[in-house]
Parts: C-alpha cells; structure tokens; sequence
C-alpha cells in the first residue's frame, strides 16, 4: 500500500539521510528493524526482584545471541551503546548489508508526570553515533501532548536533537512513551486505555512537525481492553492522517500473536514497517546455552519472518511521504 497523501508540505530528504535510512530499510521502503537496546527492563527480567545482581556479561550474551541469530533477517537492528552495538560491531555479529540504529537516552525519567524529562546518556551523543558508523540515533521519550511545561521541555530535547542530526546527516527516530498524568490512573488500567487513543495520536501529531524523520510509535489502542479490529483500523487510520513524516509501530512488549494483527493493521493504514523486541525474542531470555539458541532459531526467527512479510505485502513506503530532492551536477556545493 502507497500512501496518498499531499506530501507538499514535507522538506524534501538530504542525500545524507536518504542513504542512512535507505540502509535501514527493504529496497520497497519497509523497516523490519530487531531491537535488543533494552537495558534496565531487561535486567529485570534476567533478574525478577534484583535486577542490580545482573552482571555485564549476562546482558552482553544475550543481546550478542539475539542479534547473531535474528538480525540477518531484519532491514537493521535497534541497539544500546552500553551492552550491545559496539560488542556487536566488534564481533561481526551485524550481516554486511543491515542497518544500525543506536540509542541515545538514559534509563528511567526525572520528575513527576507534570515536569518528567528524558535524560541522554553522559557522554554520548549524536555525533558519536554518527562517527561509530551508524545509520541512525534513536531517542526515546516519555511524552504527554498536555503536559504543560514538560511537554515544551520535551520537544525543546527532540528539536535539539533534530538539529543535531541534521548536522551530521543522520536520520533521527523519535519513540515516544505514553503515561498518565494521574497516579490513580496506571497505564494498564481501563481508564488509561480510554485516553490512550487521543493521547497517541496528538503526539504523532506535534512531534511529526518537530523535524524528526522517523516516529516509532505505540499501537494507538489497549488490545486487552478493545478487541473491536474496527476500531483499531479506525485509530491507525486517524494517526496515520495526522503524522507527517513516516512512522513505524513498536511492540512495546506485546504477546507476539496480538502484535502481529496490529502490525497487519497499522501496515494496511499507512505504516512503513515495524521495530520489535520482545515480542520476537522475550522467551530466550529465561533459557542458556543451546536451549537459548533453540529457541532463537526455531522460534524467534520464524517469528520475525513472518512479521516482516506481513510489513512487506501491507506497508506504505517511508519514501512516499518526501518529496523527491532534486540533484544536480553542483549538488555538493551546498551540501
């Protein structure tokens, strides 16, 4: 599926970017990208109640298995700098011909729900991003579109970093989060997941126009609460309406079975594709040695085939949402 709307309002791509994020996706414009950047949630599960117990090694193992088994079949994969992306670098466990996503932020947040703010890691940047040879930075971002004050601080980070990328000519993929400005509403809760609609799709729409190039957004509906397919083809439709750059659908832990319909879904609606996790690879991280890499082959590994099959036939190229930038033969003279 291409996507039909009025693109004349978008800037047209820089030849930097296009390349990187052409490196990151299928030759039709489809990301099918392996994430394996998760740091303190995966602690927590190698270590259920004493996360601080988890050694460097254990999450370098798993994350190195992960990728070796899972990333050769992927358009790029999503890594932290920490545990996993120069480990991976290092190794050869990165097929020639896969793109490379690195993370920017730190773990948790800062402040409560009405001055909460994303942290980046001390001593990393965009520009070693950049310089350590990847295709793109990543950014996650605890967002509420009516927030007040911590809204503005959000999006002043993501339009810092939007500069910073456009500096280097990289792609940024921006992943906001999602919460409840009140502590009696929890994010799991029915009453969330009636806000939860609007909340995601206001969010792709202000933070589409902060320059960012690539959204990497929540399913905008609570499987476990609404199991009406309608609706959900309704809300994906809506958000794909208001987006103005393209976006990608996370799995944000989601039982495979269920991401998978919301992949098909999102993709029919005008989706470039997916970036999962734990919804391709969560049960490996409960098992070692050969049983681990087992499952990773047998399991895991079908999983996102058929993930990236169901983006290739149902997706929406993330190229149909740029104009095309015209090159000339004194191009690189204001490059």
């Amino acid at each position: 599926m291409i996507n039909e709307r009025d693109n004349k309002f978008m800037e047209p791509i820089n030849i930097g970017k296009m390349r990187n994020l052409q490196s990151c996706a299928t030759n039709e414009g489809i990301f099918t990208i392996l994430a394996a950047d998760h740091r303190d949630a995966l602690k927590a599960l190698l270590h259920p109640g004493a996360p601080e117990m988890t050694s460097t090694g254990e999450m370098v193992d798993l994350k190195l298995a992960i990728c070796s088994t899972l990333a050769p079949v992927a358009t790029a994969v999503l890594l932290d700098p920490i545990f996993s992306a120069p480990q991976a670098i290092a190794t050869g466990k990165i097929p020639n011909g896969i793109g490379l996503l690195v993370g920017l932020e730190e773990q948790g947040y800062l402040g409560d729900p009405f001055n909460r703010h994303t942290t980046l890691i001390d001593g990393w940047s965009v520009e070693k991003v950049n310089r350590m040879g990847a295709n793109g930075v990543k950014m996650l971002l605890f967002y509420h579109p009516h927030a007040g004050s911590a809204t503005k601080k959000q999006e002043i980070l993501v339009r810092s970093i939007v500069a910073e990328c456009q500096k280097y000519q990289i792609p940024f993929f921006l992943e906001p989060i999602s919460y409840s400005l009140w502590s009696e509403i929890k994010k799991d809760s029915a009453e969330f997941a009636i806000l939860r609609p609007q909340m995601i799709i206001d969010a792709a729409q202000r933070l589409s126009e902060t320059g960012i190039d690539i959204l990497k957004i929540e399913f905008p509906v609570t499987a476990k609460f609404e199991q009406d397919r309608g609706v959900w083809s309704k809300a994906c439709k809506t958000l794909n309406d208001v987006c103005r750059v393209p976006w990608v659908l996370l799995s944000a832990g989601e039982p495979y079975d269920i991401f998978k319909e919301q992949v098909r879904i999102a993709c029919d609606q005008g989706c470039s594709g997916f970036v999962v996790g734990r919804a391709v690879w969560q049960e490996a991280v409960n098992l070692e040695g050969q049983e681990r890499m087992e499952f990773l082959k047998n399991v895991a590994l079908p999983r996102l085939s058929e993930l990236s099959q169901i983006a290739k036939e149902h997706g929406s190229a993330w190229f149909s949402r740029y104009p095309t930038s015209p090159v000339d033969e004194e191009w690189y003279k204001t490059f």
